[in-house]
């Protein structure tokens, strides 16, 4: 374990006993990692949210929409740029070469990506989490808040070797709700994640993709500092997967519907970890 910060304030502060409200990007205080909705419930091998869960077939993509897909990526010009400056444009970062592939994070654009999206939301698996089961209508209301608003959060698809196989949330945890419940810094930077298909499940891939987004934003926000998510502390699979993927536990937070493990990564010590 790296030592600690040179910081007089600890990484957690007492939780408001009283508050029950839940962030716009909030379910970031909803984990959400790998399926479950801290940006990824990473559960070590199972980043995909799926403990205690049956998983469900994987759910097809079209042709269309792999070829929509592959034309963002290699036409700048007819992608939807990102323009608020909160968090930049993650469709403009280099695509991050992997052990499971070449992945990139592509800003969803509702009308080619909801119906996927929505499709993984209704697996059994994602469902018990994000709790966004149900029409696509479902979805998109989750969407539209994040898409219409000053970018703090930016919904993507992670698309690996050019087939979209996950769905991220990165946002400002500093100006998220999460930030009463620690010392947030400025700048902070937050993921939520979903495993979209049974496939990529239970081989580790959730542990190398939040390496490789980890790293992304990093590389991208010069100002950023640190990465961090809150999953269940009782998820111990999924705490292990953020160990792995170089987060370090920094200390036990009491947020509205869960206590969490508050998980850091450094820029400071993304060389040793």
């Amino acid at each position: 374990m790296p030592p600690a910060e040179p910081s007089a304030e600890p990484d957690a502060v007492p939780a408001d006993h009283d508050s029950a409200e839940r962030s716009g990007t909030e379910r970031s205080s909803t984990e959400r990692s790998g399926t479950e909705r801290s940006g990824s419930r990473a559960d070590g091998s199972r980043l995909d949210g799926s403990a205690g869960v049956e998983d469900t077939l994987d759910l097809e993509l079209t042709e269309e929409l792999l070829a929509l897909i592959a034309e963002e990526r290699n036409a700048g010009a007819a992608r939807t740029r990102v323009t608020h400056e909160l968090l930049g444009d993650p469709g403009a970062w280099s695509p991050a070469t992997t052990a499971a592939g070449e992945f990139a994070l592509v800003p969803v654009r509702p009308e080619r990506d909801l119906a996927v999206v929505s499709r993984w939301m209704n697996d059994p698996a994602v469902a018990a989490f994000w709790e966004l089961s149900g029409p696509e209508s479902v979805t998109a209301d989750h969407l539209r808040p994040q898409l219409e608003g000053d970018g703090r959060s930016i919904p993507c698809l992670g698309v690996l070797d050019s087939t979209p196989m996950s769905y991220w949330e990165i946002y400002r945890a500093d100006l998220d709700p999460l930030a009463r419940h620690y010392p947030a810094r400025p700048h902070d930077t937050g993921v939520h994640l979903l495993i979209g298909g049974v496939n990529n499940r239970g081989r580790g891939v959730g542990t190398t993709l939040l390496r490789a987004v980890a790293d992304l934003v990093l590389d991208n926000l010069p100002r950023c500092g640190r990465v961090v998510a809150e999953p269940d502390l009782r998820n111990t699979p999924s705490v292990s997967a953020f160990l792995s993927a170089g987060f370090r536990f920094s200390a036990e937070v009491d947020l509205p519907d869960k206590r969490a493990a508050l998980m850091i990564r450094d820029r400071t010590y993304r060389a040793q970890l």
